[in-house]
């Protein structure tokens, strides 16, 4: 993936491509689970969005919102998706952006429904004079977004019993894997880096609030108590070596290829706990970017390595 300014980082995150998660458990694509049926009643109303009926050419301007039709069995309704939408694999991928979207472009597809996650160039109120129906699904800011998203996305598609249950498992899987964690006398302590100038996030945003579930304390949280970096505060060297996390968790692995060997060479970080313990976890940079469906596997890879340390 292309590196963006860590200053646009929330707005990249909105558009689903957050800037930039282990071995993902593959989640459903296009067939609908067992027992469950994709008949669905229409009209059908999210917000102010009315569909008619069940959409058919459906265009994801939004990676996060790709994975999350494909996941509930509304895959061959996709017609085109954003060029940042890399899975799944059977995606069809296009020169289209959810960055600079245009509404010419996007029209040329003739789609009976778009679906956002920022509402750049107001490109909303463009489709809209399109008389194009478009859902505006921003990035989540807790993980009940997340599931609230899937559900609006399955009513809107004509996938509500398919939506139930993927928010259902996982739903049952955060429940499996919140609940195993070992009862700790201290948190253990992290950075989350999402590029090599040491830009991160705090508790305060999404993937804070997922490493909140697994226990852990975010050494970013005083550089931004007061919310003015909107929750992705840049640390500086020093600030990381005193807070001596005992965790470094870094979702630049693709767009800035760091390793644990790179994170090991930088100056001073030798005397890190993190550095010392050989507790420096490569994410998967899409995964540790998007809200959908496979953030419960950034969760399992999150949890899985902090079980190693002893309680």
């Amino acid at each position: 993936m292309s590196r963006r300014t860590p200053r646009l980082f929330a707005a990249a995150l909105a558009v689903g491509a957050l800037l930039l998660g282990g071995c993902a458990e593959k989640t459903s694509t296009d067939s609908p689970a067992a027992g469950t049926s994709s008949a669905a009643a229409f009209p059908v109303t999210v917000g102010k969005l009315t569909l008619d009926k069940r959409p058919e050419k459906i265009v994801s301007l939004s990676p996060t919102a790709t994975e999350m039709l494909f996941a509930i069995g509304a895959g061959k309704q996709v017609t085109a998706v954003d060029d940042q939408s890399n899975y799944p694999p059977e995606a069809p991928k296009s020169d289209l952006s959810g960055f600079q979207p245009n509404a010419e472009a996007i029209a040329g597809k003739s789609p009976d429904l778009v679906v956002l996650a920022n509402d750049l160039n107001k490109i909303v109120d463009q489709l809209t004079t399109l008389k194009i129906p478009v859902l505006l699904a921003p990035a989540a800011a807790t993980i009940d977004d997340t599931y609230q998203q899937i559900t609006d996305l399955g009513a809107l598609t004509g996938h509500p019993g398919e939506a139930a249950d993927l928010t259902r498992k996982m739903k049952d899987d955060v429940a499996t894997l919140t609940g195993s964690l070992p009862k700790r006398a201290e948190k253990l302590t992290y950075y989350h880096e999402l590029g090599p100038e040491l830009y991160t996030a705090t508790s305060k945003t999404f993937i804070g609030s997922i490493y909140a579930l697994a226990g852990l304390e975010n050494i970013a949280d005083p550089s931004d108590a007061d919310g003015k970096n909107g929750g992705y505060p840049q640390l500086s060297q020093e600030v990381i070596v005193k807070a001596n996390p005992d965790f470094v968790f870094l979702s630049d692995t693709k767009c800035c290829q760091q390793t644990a060997e790179t994170v090991k060479a930088r100056s001073g970080w030798a005397g890190v706990t993190a550095v010392k313990n050989n507790q420096i976890v490569a994410l998967d940079d899409d995964i540790a970017s998007r809200w959908g469906p496979r953030v419960v596997d950034l969760l399992r890879t999150i949890v899985d390595a902090t079980a190693k340390v002893p309680a």
